[in-house]
């Protein structure tokens, strides 16, 4: 009996989930923590990954460790620390400072269909990863990456293309991350020995 479901996520041990949304045969692993953020069918993110206000495509591949999202502090004022915002931890008389809140929420990450982010891999907020762009393990990504294009380093820089120009647009245009669950079963065979160009030219891409 296949271990994922169309219906339920797997969630590993220890997983801390708060306002997030699953698609189909989505699997969290170990210790991971999600929140504010939507995973789409098929994703999955590895032991102990940290997701914040982001929006997943469908096939990403997130491996252990990695941050997308990651928060940041205000360094505009006279302190960083988060007494300034997390206030009622301290003060029985204080707030938390909801406006702070609701701006670091409304900063989200993008990541498109069949992408790949890398152990330890961090992705900061506001940056969009184009379908089927790859992070390499231990990269920080500060700017948007362009579809099909693999990424590695601090910042991030271009390292080169996952598929040619041509190749991802058709890949693009044939979304095959969208065909039925039955459809994907059916074209097993060929994912798995077809190149990509090849595999287009069968799918009519």
């Amino acid at each position: 009996m296949a271990r994922l479901s169309a219906d339920t996520p797997f969630l590993h041990a220890d997983c801390e989930i708060t306002d997030s949304t699953f698609g189909a045969y989505v699997e969290i692993g170990k210790g991971s923590r999600i929140a504010h953020s939507s995973l789409g069918d098929y994703s999955y993110c590895d032991r102990y990954a940290d997701i914040a206000n982001a929006r997943i495509g469908k096939f990403s591949n997130i491996a252990a460790f990695s941050r997308i999202g990651a928060t940041d502090h205000p360094l505009h004022t006279a302190a960083c620390h988060h007494f300034l915002y997390r206030s009622h931890d301290y003060w029985d008389d204080a707030s938390p400072d909801d406006a702070f809140f609701a701006q670091r929420t409304s900063r989200v990450a993008h990541i498109g269909h069949d992408t790949w982010i890398g152990a330890g891999a961090m992705v900061k907020p506001e940056v969009t990863l184009g379908h089927g762009a790859v992070v390499a393990a231990g990269a920080v990504v500060t700017k948007d990456v362009d579809p099909y294009t693999i990424v590695a380093g601090t910042p991030a820089r271009s390292l080169r293309p996952r598929q040619p120009r041509e190749i991802a647009d058709r890949l693009i245009a044939l979304a095959w991350w969208n065909w039925p669950h039955e459809a994907l079963r059916m074209a097993m065979d060929d994912f798995r020995s077809l190149e990509a160009e090849a595999f287009l030219e069968r799918y009519g891409g």
